[in-house]
């Protein structure tokens, strides 16, 4: 053997580099492998973002807000069967689920399960604390067995 070849344990060393190098997954790899697994709650009917007060014209002249520097984004999904109205703050996500009716929400960030969870009562009212710090999906499962989810909402 010539070169760096001639030497066993350089050899050993390429090797075992080139092995290493094979068995690392590349990031897109990682990334599909996430988006697929985003899939796992299939059976969750998708509903229609039908109002986003950050896409909505600007306020008529002479409305009036209780505080001009409130940071507030109001959001409504719909299904044939159920609203849910969601209001997102600076430190909350609040919501009702009409018709009203009990269950649970949460919230899921793209590739994990739920990251916040919590319930539902019986006048349809929840709320999520903190927001999540990257964009998620709302899903709520009303105890009449109704499984919904949102489209990814960006905090």
């Amino acid at each position: 053997m010539t070169g760096d070849w001639a030497d066993d344990e350089r050899l050993f060393a390429a090797l075992k580099e080139a092995l290493r190098s094979a068995e690392e997954v590349p990031p897109r790899f990682v990334e599909a492998g996430k988006a697929a697994y985003a899939w796992y709650n299939i059976d969750a009917e998708l509903a229609d973002l039908t109002y986003d007060s950050s896409l909505a014209g600007p306020e008529p002249v002479g409305a009036m807000r209780a505080a001009q520097d409130a940071s507030l984004r109001a959001l409504t999904y719909a299904t044939t069967e159920l609203t849910i109205e969601i209001e997102i703050t600076d430190d909350a996500v609040l919501g009702q689920v009409l018709p009203p009716q009990p269950g649970t929400a949460s919230a899921q960030v793209s590739g994990e399960s739920a990251v916040a969870t919590t319930q539902v009562d019986e006048m349809g009212f929840f709320a999520i604390r903190p927001v999540p710090a990257t964009a998620f999906r709302l899903r709520c499962v009303t105890t009449s067995g109704l499984d919904i989810m949102t489209g990814l909402i960006a905090p």
